[in-house]
């Protein structure tokens, strides 16, 4: 067996994941994370970041059966009866807290699975097998202090750990625009596409420090990222990027007029 450190890292994941409909409609989105799913290696556990669950301090779900929450209302009955019974992980939620230290992370065992995470992974890996656990976002934490976070999970994508981030870019419920009773029709208002396109040139340059500090981009970005938690994410992503690997944007678009599903692979060098 090769050793942990010869092994080719592991992709590593930003999402975005949009309508929790995704998770039982059949569309480009679903599909595409579907064909993801397929493509990737075979993880031997998940570590999912998930907009959908802030907290004091940083958690790390920490129980053998996590639920499946559904932390949505106003959908139909089909989706509330989703249910997503990946195990959980106890070892790696110690690995996660020996990595970022028993001061910074502490254990929990009462979230589970959000929608911003099994609503992803209940299309990239149906059968639910490969244990997943959730890292929180601290909510008390600027974008500077979660980027730095995130680096120290590094080890673990030479450990088969397949980390996703789960968010959207662009981000703004309060000024949806609904041309018809397709949410995920492209639609984009040219505030949310001056924010995205903004975004994804901070990424090609690998300006991250100018993204941890997203507050200061201007007022396009100010309506794009209204409240942090969808935009967090990304910076746990482009934390684990590496030197030699490769970076590839899908599911590019944007809907409703202000959301883009604009999602990231950064695949490993060997």
């Amino acid at each position: 067996m090769s050793d942990a450190a010869d092994e080719k890292p592991m992709p590593v994941l930003f999402v975005g994941h949009g309508s929790p409909m995704n998770a039982i409609e059949d569309n480009e989105f679903s599909r595409s994370w579907m064909e993801l799913g397929r493509s990737l290696p075979h993880p031997r556990a998940i570590l999912c970041v998930s907009a959908h669950w802030e907290t004091q301090g940083t958690c790390v779900t920490a129980m053998e059966r996590p639920r499946t929450i559904h932390d949505f209302y106003g959908f139909p009955q089909a989706l509330y009866e989703e249910k997503y019974p990946a195990p959980g992980s106890r070892s790696l939620a110690q690995e996660v807290i020996g990595l970022l230290g028993s001061a910074a992370v502490s254990p929990d065992e009462s979230w589970g699975l959000d929608h911003g995470c099994w609503a992803v992974l209940t299309r990239m890996f149906p059968g639910a097998d490969v244990p997943v656990v959730q890292l929180s976002l601290d909510r008390t934490q600027p974008g500077r202090r979660h980027f730095e976070l995130a680096g120290g999970l590094q080890p673990l994508r030479r450990q088969g750990v397949l980390i996703v981030a789960s968010g959207n870019l662009v981000h703004n419920l309060r000024r949806v625009v609904l041309r018809g009773e397709d949410f995920n029709e492209p639609f984009g208002l040219d505030w949310a596409i001056e924010a995205n396109g903004l975004f994804k040139k901070l990424i090609d340059r690998e300006d991250y420090g100018s993204l941890a500090d997203y507050p200061s981009l201007g007022n396009s970005v100010r309506l794009a990222v209204p409240t942090p938690e969808h935009f967090l994410p990304l910076l746990y992503a482009l934390a684990l990027r590496q030197e030699g690997d490769s970076l590839r944007y899908f599911n590019d678009v944007p809907v409703a007029g202000s959301l883009t599903m604009t999602s990231l692979l950064i695949d490993g060098a060997s």
